[in-house]
């Protein structure tokens, strides 16, 4: 009789550490690829995806469909917050070299809330606004510097290793960028050792992902995060 409950003792702590562990979190950290119309925090931020389809714009008009919803969904994780913002650059400079400090991916680093995964997909708007690139430097990068990609985006993820420590940081790299920048991201993040997840084959419209474009992001930031898990 005592082994019997013993052995249900046994059973019972077993299944509460395989079922009861919590489902991580992760944030996401994006421009107009990652929005969605009441999804965003703060909900100030500029979308390129709404509720009301415009055929003319996309056919993305529902929440599932968009790659971040799929990944948390499928995945099995919890979305904690969702910090983009369409049209905003990792550097501080914007479209037309105009100064786009206020929604820089530099100035929204820090609202990222406590996630334990944070999936950055930045960089095409550098790429399109073609942004200053810069020299590669990770050490004393000065104001000034923070206008050109690659000193912001290595401040940005050295900024993201220091404020959420033990945080797993994944880049989302887009596809059909000036190969300039592509590389460079590849370089920065080999630096701090955050894997790369470069994009390939994203069906798009206006130059977003449309809903096959949003699964194809999804089935591969997926796969690559399930290989590095490994």
């Amino acid at each position: 009789m005592k082994k019997n409950i013993a052995l249900f003792i046994l059973f019972c702590l077993c299944s509460f550490q395989v079922y009861g562990q919590a489902k991580e979190t992760i944030a996401v950290f994006g421009d107009s690829y990652s929005t969605f119309e009441g999804y965003l925090t703060p909900d100030s931020m500029e979308t390129w995806y709404f509720k009301t389809l415009d055929a003319k714009r996309t056919d993305v008009c529902e929440v599932r469909q968009t790659w971040w919803w799929q990944v948390v969904s499928r995945g099995g994780y919890k979305l904690g917050i969702n910090d983009s913002w369409s049209g905003s650059t990792i550097c501080n400079t914007g479209y037309n070299d105009q100064d786009a400090t206020y929604k820089s991916f530099l100035t929204r680093v820090d609202a990222l809330g406590s996630p334990d995964i944070i999936l950055i997909f930045g960089g095409t708007n550098d790429a399109w606004a073609q942004v200053p690139l810069g020299e590669f430097k990770y050490d004393h990068i000065r104001f000034a510097e923070k206008y050109c990609f690659r000193p912001a985006l290595a401040f940005l993820l050295q900024e993201l290793q220091d404020r959420y420590p033990n945080v797993r940081l994944y880049f989302i790299s887009n596809c059909d960028l000036n190969k300039d920048y592509t590389s460079s991201i590849q370089t920065i993040c080999s630096h701090y050792a955050v894997p790369v997840i470069q994009l390939h084959d994203i069906d798009k419209q206006n130059g977003h992902p449309t809903v096959a474009g949003m699964k194809s992001i999804a089935d591969q930031v997926l796969a690559a995060m399930a290989k590095h898990q490994k």
